[in-house]
C-alpha cells in the first residue's frame, strides 16, 4: 500500500511492518499504540522502525492511519490496567467491629 508519511511516499506491506517490527522490544505505552503480532507498540516507534525517519519528521495520526489501512489495531490510549474485582459490601456494623459506641 501506498502512503505518504511526512511528506515522503512509502510502499508498505503488512508483511513487510510485521517483518520490520519482529525483534522490536516494545517501549512504555503512554499515548497512541498499534498492536503487531502479539505485542503494543507505541505509534512513534512503530513509525521510526518502519520508515527509518525521525520521530519528530511525521505525526501519531499519519502512522496511525497508515497501520489502520494495513489491517492493524489500533489504539487511541495506552493500555487500561485491569479492573480488580469489586470489595465485598460490609455493613456499618461491620466496619465498627461489631460494636456500637453509642448505647441505645
Amino acid at each position: 500500500m501506498r502512503c505518504v508519511i511526512a511528506q515522503y511516499p512509502f510502499d508498505l506491506t503488512k508483511i513487510g511492518v510485521l517483518a520490520s517490527m519482529k525483534g522490536v522490544k516494545p517501549e512504555l505505552v503512554t499515548g497512541a499504540s498499534v498492536t503487531i503480532g502479539r505485542r503494543r507498540y507505541p505509534v512513534k516507534q512503530v513509525g521510526q522502525v518502519t520508515t527509518g525517519q525521525d520521530r519528530r519528521d511525521f505525526t501519531v495520526g499519519e502512522v496511525t492511519r497508515a497501520m489502520a489501512r494495513l489491517g492493524f489495531t489500533c489504539h487511541d490510549g495506552p493500555e487500561a490496567a485491569p479492573v480488580s474485582a469489586p470489595l465485598p459490601l460490609r455493613t456499618p456494623s461491620a466496619l465498627l467491629d461489631g460494636t456500637c459506641p453509642v448505647d441505645v
